[in-house]
């Protein structure tokens, strides 16, 4: 169970975590503008504007991740296939963000996948 608690804990992290490749951008664009930050990301370009998609990304992903986490508590189908998906999804996750980062779109979408699975799995997995 800490497995998955501290998954959890790491997956509520990594949308902030990926902030700070957008607000690096920002930066770069004249100053960070606090007073209108979601302005000033609306006109980043290249590296900043897929900074700004995976940090997006990286919310819209934790919704499932956290649905399948509490059909796994529910369960109580908490061991070790469940643990090493909620591993995968993180390391997928990661890895979304670095490709995004520097553009390697295919294996983004390809590391995606992987991370879209994991949960899907782990619900499946919970049905048993």
């Amino acid at each position: 169970m800490n497995t998955l608690i501290l998954c959890a804990i790491i997956a509520a992290l990594l949308p902030y975590l990926a902030k700070a490749p957008v607000a690096i951008a920002m930066n770069k664009q004249g100053g960070y503008d606090n007073r209108h930050p979601r302005a000033q990301q609306s006109k980043l370009t290249g590296f900043g504007a897929r900074a700004l998609a995976a940090h997006q990304n990286s919310f819209e992903s934790l919704l499932i991740f956290t649905i399948a986490l509490v059909v796994v508590f529910a369960s109580n189908t908490i061991n070790s296939t469940t643990e090493t998906l909620a591993i995968i999804h993180l390391i997928a996750r990661v890895l979304y963000c670095i490709c995004y980062y520097v553009n390697w779109h295919i294996l983004r979408s390809s590391v995606w996948l992987v991370g879209l699975i994991c949960p899907i799995a782990m619900m499946i997995y919970s049905l048993n």
